[in-house]
């Protein structure tokens, strides 16, 4: 499986990146971002520091930005996205209009 990530941002500014690989999920806070005492973790479960987050299961802080019931049967029929296939659901749904500052782009910049 080849990696796969994303770029998350705070009110429209890069706090760090997502990604997913065989052994799960990474998240990693920006350097410019950990140095910003102004600037908040993007969540309570996932603080702020130069160590990478790791988890075997989606973050539930991600998890949390994703559609539920008929609207996620909806966006994966509209989409053609499996509905156990978090990460890509997360990556085509929550670029814009999340509950919160937090949304989530698609890194096409990684080789």
């Amino acid at each position: 499986m080849k990696e796969r990530k994303a770029r998350v941002l705070n009110n429209g500014r890069l706090a760090g990146f997502l990604s997913k690989s065989k052994e799960g999920y990474t998240f990693s806070y920006t350097e410019g971002y950990l140095l910003d005492a102004t600037a908040p973790p993007i969540s309570l479960t996932i603080p702020k520091q130069a160590k990478e987050h790791k988890s075997e299961l989606l973050f539930p802080f991600f998890f949390g930005l994703l559609a539920e019931g008929e609207n996620k049967k909806a966006q994966c029929r509209a989409l053609k996205i499996d509905e156990r296939d978090h990460f890509t659901r997360l990556l085509k749904t929550a670029g814009a209009e999340t509950i919160g500052a937090i949304t989530v782009q698609e890194d096409n910049e990684t080789p």
